[in-house]
């Protein structure tokens, strides 16, 4: 419910606290370090945990045939290192633990850029959290309970479905569309089968954000990473996909798999319109989830590079991708 922001004043950079208050938009200063270099970071990390903890208690748990409230459990974390691990342990929903995962990064992230600064500055930030989490809990319980805050002057304002944060580079798992997608994979899940899909949504976002591969992408409506790399003409040919069982059996997937494909035209090929289609060229089909490693270093042997990913693709069965652990189950083509 807060956004934060840096500026220069007398030689030093001051990180500001910007909220909806008594008296409209309202701005105070949080602190201030020597190096605006040394405020982008913990400017940014501010703004990722404000928008990560107020946006699950902002709207309304559409799965079902009701709606409820989302869990506030969350915002422990933000004043209490040892409930950070909390976050990365929970089964409520995919789009939730999702979140939950983007806002444990962001905190560790916070730590890091905390690091560099003197004692002061630590202290300082500590106490936003606090007045953050504080402020958030008093509103959730004006709203849901109709308790009123115990200090008017000194409030920060929410509003239900319209959250005060910044547009932040976990945004996208943030947003209606993402959530709605999610909700959709989970539906008619037990609660079994829905602690598994979480687990996998964790290795997945995981590897993804581990991975040194810069040309693999993350799709999380299909449960999949994919290097998906460009030759020097600008036309795919090979590309690989790293598949986590879809929570709703979609398309008949039940359990992980690492496939390779091959684009193929599709359609007559001109100068200015080119079409293709992907073709499976082999499956690697496992019995049980991969180690966070070997994801990590699938996709770094792979690195977007289309030599690489061609080699494997004549990889008969029974083999593994070269240098890899994943070995070949099936082949669709000769």
């Amino acid at each position: 419910m807060t956004i934060y922001s840096q500026h220069a004043n007398r030689g030093k950079a001051q990180i500001l606290a910007t909220y909806d208050g008594h008296a409209g938009v309202m701005s105070s200063t949080v602190t201030s370090v020597e190096d605006p270099a040394l405020a982008a970071p913990i400017v940014t990390a501010l703004n990722r945990i404000s928008a990560c903890a107020t946006v699950p208690v902002s709207f309304w748990d559409e799965r079902g045939r009701g709606v409820d409230s989302y869990p506030s459990d969350h915002l422990a974390a933000l004043t209490d290192p040892d409930a950070r691990p909390g976050l990365l342990k929970g089964a409520h929903s995919l789009w939730y633990e999702q979140v939950m995962v983007f806002l444990h990064r962001a905190l560790a992230d916070l730590d890091t850029a905390l690091a560099a600064v003197p004692a002061p500055v630590k202290t300082a930030i500590s106490a936003e959290l606090a007045a953050e989490a504080r402020a958030l809990r008093d509103e959730l319980a004006e709203y849901s309970e109709g308790v009123e805050p115990p200090d008017e002057q000194a409030r920060r304002l929410w509003e239900f479905e319209s959250p005060f944060v910044a547009h932040v580079e976990s945004g996208a798992c943030l947003d209606r569309k993402e959530r709605n997608a999610l909700n959709r994979l989970e539906e008619g899940l037990d609660e079994d089968e829905l602690k598994h899909a979480v687990a996998d949504l964790r290795l997945l976002l995981d590897a993804h954000q581990l991975s040194p591969n810069r040309e693999a992408r993350l799709f999380i409506d299909g449960f999949e990473i994919s290097d998906d790399p460009f030759d020097d003409d600008g036309e795919n040919r090979y590309f690989l996909n790293v598949q986590a069982p879809m929570p709703n059996q979609a398309w008949g997937r039940t359990g992980w798999n690492v496939e390779i494909c091959r684009w193929v035209p599709d359609g007559p090929q001109t100068e200015d319109s080119k079409s293709a289609k992907g073709e499976p060229v082999l499956d690697c089909a496992l019995s049980e989830p991969p180690a966070l490693s070997e994801i990590v270093d699938l996709l770094e042997r792979s690195g977007g590079r289309t030599t690489v990913l061609a080699t494997w693709a004549g990889t008969p069965v029974g083999e593994a991708l070269a240098g890899t652990s994943f070995v070949v189950t099936e082949r669709y083509e000769d």
